[in-house]
């Protein structure tokens, strides 16, 4: 079982998955672009997943957790988001292995965020990207087969077979 780390979150992976961590200069090109944390290979699709957690307790009382949370209520994250996706697409279709289905999970791990703003945030995160290409159908297939804002709750109810766990609680 491969295990991804990303603070004090863990991403536990099956067998049949296989993950790398991207972000933090991993990708050689974080001088002009954005990346997500990280790559998930499965053998029918490709998960790209971005990591926010401002209930880390190491973050707790900071003031940039709760600035946080109020960019993500006001929509102001959603095109930093899209842009991790964006560049991290761009950047996987030149090395030539995008060869699946991708889907797109941010992890937003904060407990406040409740269904309705979880479903806010992915509908204006797929605007951002653009999901479902432009008007008239020229696009052939969709830069991400998914998209979905999940919190820790969220994302182990849907995605039970990639749990994630907060260490050191």
């Amino acid at each position: 079982m491969t295990v991804l780390r990303e603070g004090n979150l863990e991403l536990r992976l099956p067998r049949a998955a296989s993950g790398r961590k991207f972000d933090e200069g991993a990708h050689g090109m974080s001088h002009c672009m954005k990346a997500v944390d990280f790559i998930v290979e499965f053998p029918d699709r490709i998960m790209f997943i971005e990591v926010k957690d401002p209930d880390d307790p190491a973050a707790a009382g900071h003031p940039n957790s709760a600035d946080f949370l109020q960019d993500l209520q006001s929509g102001k994250i959603d095109n930093a988001l899209a842009l991790k996706f964006r560049d991290s697409f761009l950047y996987e279709w030149a090395a030539d292995r995008l060869e699946k289905p991708v889907h797109y999970l941010v992890l937003l791990a904060a407990k406040s965020l409740d269904a309705a703003m979880l479903l806010s945030r992915t509908d204006s995160l797929k605007e951002q990207l653009p999901y479902d290409g432009p008007s008239g159908g020229i696009w052939k297939r969709r830069l991400a087969e998914r998209c979905a804002v999940l919190n820790i709750e969220a994302w182990n109810r849907h995605l039970p077979d990639i749990p994630v766990i907060r260490l050191g609680t």
